[in-house]
């Protein structure tokens, strides 16, 4: 795994500082007081996860219509078999899931943590979700 790659240090210092709006609810309205902790946007080898809880070895992301063409889902799927490679469990929520359903969301995030540090297998997701 790379570490320190100034680029990458620098790009995710502003994306820190621009996240979107349904980044900025997940953090402020859940993830910054989970009590794992969580870190946003955060380099991983040569990616930046929008929010990385090393404890639980878990990336969570959230899609914007960009990942939705065929271009953007092959991309995820080589970008998530990447960090699988480095025992990363990568979790991925559209927009509108957090929208729609918040808690459900939240929900989700909790049962994928727990069950990471446990070694319990991942359950169903009470949202949409997408796990390759």
């Amino acid at each position: 795994m790379q570490k320190n790659n100034p680029d990458l240090r620098k790009l995710s210092q502003t994306l820190r500082k621009n996240m979107t709006r349904h980044e900025r609810h997940l953090w402020y309205d859940f993830l910054n007081q989970y009590p794992v902790c969580f870190i946003r946007q955060h380099p991983l080898s040569t990616y930046i996860a929008d929010f990385y809880c090393a404890k639980a070895k878990l990336v969570v992301e959230l899609d914007g219509s960009q990942h939705y063409d065929p271009a953007g889902e092959e991309y995820d799927r080589r970008r998530t078999r990447d960090l699988e490679k480095l025992g990363i469990c990568v979790i991925r929520f559209p927009n509108n899931a957090v929208d729609r359903d918040f808690e459900g969301v939240c929900e989700a995030i909790d049962l994928v943590v727990q069950a990471r540090l446990t070694g319990a297998p991942i359950p169903e997701f009470p949202v949409e979700a997408v796990m390759w």
